[in-house]
């Protein structure tokens, strides 16, 4: 089978390998496992060193680079039309190369596949909306656009468009999907201690959407209250310094440390060890910081966005944030307070979480192709 992939994911090239972020590059090369030739139509640009990244494994795999486009200022559309040419002649090449079509959305890239597709009505097809699938949430006019198109069974034939959790009122065209990052043979037994020092982690970019800043002040209001907390932050992203200098000013050194990007390896030690995830982000797909967390007896403390509150059990296996600091606080505080329900939900997240292993999403996929 030839697969051609057309994604907004920047990759990099070293030692004649491509590299993208790794939780994406991992996922593909499970797809990649039940493929013969594989085209990646992509942007490429260098990027600095980081843990973050993985390549790609598969032994046939064609590279198509392709100029990234915008459409967030005028500048940026002009500029857009003038690449559009070249672009939808490099993804109908590979569209017509290919004898399965695999988009990744929702993202500029994946609006232009999308389009495209549309004249490969007999092509097998598979779209993987990482984003927030929630109708009722609030986005930008070009996601609306790409849910929109491929919702649409009649502009998208033989195509199956795998969302984020469950939502009804769906077409026929749309799966209900997951992802996973852990295997069957990592699960290990947890029984964490809520009565003692509380060890609480950030995963996640530190960007504004992802609200790194948030974390940081509840766990600095839960000192000021007198419990036994502290917080690592793991990621990279353009807040690092503004963050740095918060903690810094605000004498936070002692409790709250910002760790930088780490594999999955170094984060799941942290995970084993941390009795609480806080990821406040303004808007999620599928979360792997809070599912990773919870497969090692992390309770998640996430902002009610897409499925959260579904793989939170609306409160069963973790605590949901409203996004107001004084109510997220005294909502943290009285579940400290209740160490038989910490236990529990510890419990309910882990069983939750272990039924999505990597084997068990490899054997999805499969059925997929």
């Amino acid at each position: 089978m030839k697969f051609a992939v057309i994604t907004h994911v920047i990759h990099k090239k070293i030692n004649h390998k491509f590299l993208a972020y790794a939780p994406y590059v991992r996922e593909m090369n499970i797809w990649f496992k039940y493929v013969d030739k594989v085209k990646v139509v992509a942007p490429l640009k260098q990027q600095t060193k980081s843990a973050l990244v993985s390549a790609y494994k598969h032994s046939h795999l064609n590279f198509i680079e392709v100029q990234g486009f915008s459409l967030l200022s005028l500048k940026e559309k002009l500029l857009t039309i003038f690449k559009l040419p070249l672009l939808i002649f490099q993804i109908s090449k590979a569209m017509i190369w290919a004898d399965h079509i695999h988009l990744r959305c929702p993202g500029n890239m994946g609006l232009l596949g999308c389009f495209m597709q549309i004249f490969f009505p007999y092509k097998p097809k598979t779209i993987k909306y990482a984003g927030n699938w929630d109708p009722d949430s609030k986005q930008p006019w070009s996601y609306k656009l790409q849910k929109w198109i491929i919702s649409n069974p009649f502009l998208s034939r033989n195509m199956k468009v795998l969302v984020y959790g469950e939502w009804s009122n769906s077409s026929k065209n749309i799966i209900h999907f997951f992802t996973a990052s852990f295997s069957e043979n990592e699960i290990e037994s947890f029984n964490k201690d809520f009565s003692g020092q509380l060890y609480f982690l950030f995963v996640g970019s530190l960007v504004e959407g992802k609200q790194p800043l948030y974390a940081i002040r509840l766990v600095e209001k839960l000192r000021s209250e007198g419990k036994k907390v502290s917080l690592k932050l793991f990621g990279e992203g353009s807040l690092k310094l503004d963050l740095e200098k918060y903690i810094q000013e605000n004498n936070l050194n002692d409790f709250i440390q910002i760790c930088g990007g780490v594999s999955l390896e170094e984060l799941k030690a942290e995970y084993k060890k941390s009795h609480f995830s806080i990821l406040p982000s303004k808007s999620e797909g599928w979360p792997k910081a809070v599912a990773e967390a919870m497969f090692f007896g992390c309770i998640p403390i996430a902002t009610k966005v897409s499925c959260v509150p579904w793989m939170l059990g609306n409160g069963d296996r973790g605590i949901l944030l409203s996004g107001k600091l004084e109510q997220d606080l005294n909502n943290i505080l009285e579940a400290l307070d209740n160490t038989t329900r910490l236990k529990m939900m510890s419990s309910n997240a882990m069983k939750w979480s272990r039924n999505y292993t990597v084997e068990y999403f490899e054997k999805e996929i499969a059925k997929l192709l």
